[in-house]
């Protein structure tokens, strides 16, 4: 399993890091400055399935941003047991909090698939926050939503149902919202979902089969919702201010 060390200054701004850090919308109207000073403290890394950006418990841990693929967040309990805590999309991220705070990273971190990933030295990233404004503003917005989603996640664990929840994220995943129906692939495999959810794999396939009678079919990865209607009522969607 391949583990990526925290970045160092390479003092000379990567063409490629910078093409990447712009398409980042948590950094969207920096000044040409600020992405050339983070280039400097970031690297553009292709990585391959399986691939650990840090650990558990880490210190000095780097700034990571998702670019394509997946991350799996995940923590190991004393008695060994490790649980996925979330999966990460484009354009995720991870590490902030750790590197703010200069404490020991609260979760372990690594690619599903393959993914490209920008990695920022924290350091780095500290020494630039005094001197770009800016900057600092982009980064505690980005923590702002993920606190925000963070209790998004708690009221769904405690207002929904297992098979609610599912229901909802199938929702999510349904390319044409104001269709009827959807034909999809799940995006990950049921061990993630499971863990995504909150809930243990025989729970999952037990919300699974609450489901069919709402019109869920599954073959695999494959899922139809042949009636989004009744699986959105179902699902109970509440409304986020």
């Amino acid at each position: 399993m391949e583990n990526i060390p925290a970045s160092g200054d390479a003092g000379v701004p990567d063409g490629r890091c910078v093409e990447a850090l712009r398409g980042v919308a948590l950094f969207a109207g920096l000044e040409n400055r600020v992405f050339d000073r983070l280039a400097k403290i970031a690297e553009r890394r292709d990585c391959l399935a399986g691939t650990t950006l840090f650990r558990q418990g880490d210190a000095n841990t780097p700034f990571c941003i998702l670019v394509s693929g997946q991350l799996s967040t995940y923590r190991t309990a004393p008695d060994g047991t490790v649980t996925v805590i979330d999966v990460l999309h484009p354009a995720g991220h991870t590490g902030l909090s750790a590197v703010l705070t200069q404490l020991p990273v609260l979760m372990g971190v690594e690619t599903v698939g393959s993914a490209t990933v920008i990695i920022i030295d924290g350091a780095g990233l500290r020494a630039l926050l005094p001197e770009e404004p800016s900057l600092a503003g982009a980064l505690l917005r980005a923590e702002a939503m993920v606190f925000r989603s963070l209790v998004l996640q708690v009221c769904d664990l405690k207002l929904r149902t297992t098979a609610q929840r599912l229901g909802h994220y199938l929702l999510e995943l349904a390319p044409d919202k104001a269709s009827k129906s959807a034909t999809m692939r799940l995006p990950f495999d049921k061990r993630l979902l499971a863990a995504r959810l909150g809930c243990r794999q025989e729970n999952l396939s037990r919300a699974f089969a609450t489901l069919r009678d709402l019109g869920v079919e599954t073959s695999g990865s494959r899922v139809v919702l042949n009636d989004i209607p009744k699986l959105r009522d179902y699902s109970v969607a509440f409304d986020t201010p």
